[in-house]
């Protein structure tokens, strides 16, 4: 008989977290330094992101989750600008390494929870993969904000998870809010998503991980800034949402609470 997936019982899809690592965040006030571009900062970068974490997210794809990309040729008619991509939460290790793997050779930028950045030994290392936390006061905001600009003018792919929660192996896409689609909207840039999803293996009863990239979407120019987000927004959902179709191993089911 085969083992029946665990089961999480939720209350809400906007705000439950389910992981594990109970790491107390940082506050990430005006004193926090989003860009690390000294000298010491791109040595570092480099050692980090193209020494150890490329080589890293390569094998551990590969070798474990068998990783496999789809359409990743939509990206070429972007390589010469930065953008934003959107995509679901449901791994925490995967769901760092895959934005490397499917956006090189360009570099990538990750708006993170704090908790990213507040490990205790892998938190100093993160901001030179491209970490950005989420700003907690208002002096932080404006430099988290001219942080994601600069790094879209430079030609980066700025990552967002918007479901912001992780969700294990969760196989549909959650309902996410529209306000983290306002980036690409005032810099006038394209939005791309990718959709994670498993899939069986022949041999093996891990799955594979199977990214589907899609993309680019724009916002309506004829339409105000608002309109436009919501526009981009449920784009991208649907999208995401016909993608999500693909996945055919459930390891964990998830069920409302009955109130």
């Amino acid at each position: 008989m085969s083992k029946q997936p665990n089961i999480i019982y939720y209350e809400d899809e906007l705000h439950d977290e389910f992981a594990t690592d109970h790491i107390e965040a940082r506050k990430i006030d005006g004193s926090y330094r989003y860009l690390r571009d000294d000298a010491v900062g791109r040595i570092f970068h480099i050692f980090w992101y193209r020494i150890v974490a490329i080589p890293l997210a390569w094998c551990y794809m590969k070798l474990y989750f068998h990783h496999k990309i789809v359409n990743k040729e939509i990206l070429r008619e972007a390589k010469k600008t930065g953008y934003f991509m959107y995509g679901n939460h449901t791994h925490f290790l995967a769901d760092a390494l895959i934005p490397t793997m499917v956006n090189m050779p360009k570099r990538v930028s990750v708006i993170v929870h704090p908790n990213n950045v507040s490990m205790p030994f892998l938190g100093k290392i993160t901001p030179y993969l491209g970490a950005l936390p989420l700003p907690d006061d208002a002096a932080a905001a404006r430099n988290f904000m001219k942080a994601v600009k600069l790094r879209a003018q430079q030609g980066d792919c700025v990552m967002i998870y918007p479901e912001a929660h992780i969700w294990p192996f969760y196989t549909d896409i959650r309902p996410f809010e529209d306000l983290s689609f306002r980036y690409p909207v005032s810099q006038n840039l394209p939005a791309f998503c990718l959709t994670n999803t498993y899939q069986k293996r022949r041999f093996s009863k891990r799955p594979k991980i199977v990214t589907y990239l899609d993309g680019p979407f724009w916002g309506d120019g004829e339409r105000s800034a608002k309109e436009q987000k919501k526009i981009l927004r449920d784009r991208i959902y649907e999208k995401m949402r016909e993608r999500a179709a693909n996945n055919n191993v459930t390891l964990i089911r998830y069920e409302k609470k009955s109130v």
